[in-house]
């Protein structure tokens, strides 16, 4: 018997395979990755049986097709975005029968950015450092979909839950994102500007980081410093004072002081943000 793949037609603008990522590495230089939504990616996985860490599709905008060679099930979370399977409209955030040879087409995603395609048994290219996730800014892990790829799908766990459809966060509206404040915010002449102004993401932004364009926060101490640690959430404030969110693919070390880091539990919205909706941070 020929093992289930996932046929890919059309890849969309970036397409990449995603689990919870490689998080333990920093201290080799190697980021954590994963799903930059990783509730819409959970859910995704509970919906069709898998297990919490199965690796499935981070689709950025759309649209997207696929041809599933297989039976099994399938659902979309995250971004909300047109679903068709073999030729008929199909739910978001629900389990979904497919059939060997049914088209999977998600079309351009109306509210978020990015919708989650989670398959039942979980996509299966070779695992680096325990994680099936491509990291665009180290090309560790799967590389980028493209579109003629043949993705391997791993066997079923465990049936999806008897559920008809799971409830998600809304999307759209500003951003209100909560922080912590440092590791250096004394370096900064009012580091309160960043909780009292209004922020947009820029079309700049990617895996990597969210780039934000407002008022500009000026330092107190021009001192250099030197290359130190980041976390994930992390908002460093390069030269020309705008700050940037680093995310699931940021560098492990930088030389820009960090003002402040956004709590983990409001990431989600940031991987759902497009350019120029408003963020507001509260401390």
């Amino acid at each position: 018997m020929t093992p289930a793949e996932l046929r890919i037609e059309v890849a969309g603008p970036l397409t990449t395979v995603q689990d919870l990522g490689r998080p333990g590495y920093a201290h080799l230089g190697v980021p954590r990755s994963g799903a930059l939504d990783r509730p819409a990616l959970l859910l995704g996985n509970r919906l069709v049986g898998n297990p919490a860490p199965a690796a499935g599709l981070e689709i950025t905008l759309g649209p997207f097709v696929a041809v599933a060679t297989h039976p099994g099930t399938i659902a979309l979370t995250g971004a909300a975005a047109p679903l068709r399977v073999g030729g008929r409209p199909a739910p978001l955030n629900a389990p979904v029968p497919v059939r060997a040879g049914d088209r999977i087409e998600v079309g351009r995603a109306v509210s978020g950015l990015r919708p989650y395609l989670a398959v039942a048994g979980g996509l299966t290219p070779r695992a680096v450092l325990s994680s099936r996730s491509t990291d665009v800014l180290s090309l560790l892990g799967p590389p980028v979909v493209r579109s003629g790829d043949r993705l391997p799908v791993g066997p079923t766990s465990s049936p999806p839950p008897a559920v008809d459809l799971a409830p998600r966060p809304a999307l759209g509206g500003p951003l209100s994102l909560r922080i912590s404040w440092g590791p250096r915010a004394d370096w900064f002449a009012d580091a309160r500007v960043l909780t009292s102004a209004e922020y947009r993401i820029t079309s700049e932004s990617n895996r990597v980081g969210a780039r934000l364009s407002g008022p500009g926060l000026s330092r107190s101490d021009a001192a250099e410093l030197p290359s130190e640690g980041i976390v994930l959430g992390a908002i460093q404030v390069p030269a020309d004072g705008q700050p940037l969110i680093f995310l699931a693919d940021h560098p492990t070390t930088g030389g820009y002081p960090v003002i402040a880091v956004v709590a983990a539990a409001d990431l989600s919205q940031i991987a759902q943000a497009r350019p120029g909706d408003i963020v507001r941070f509260h401390a």
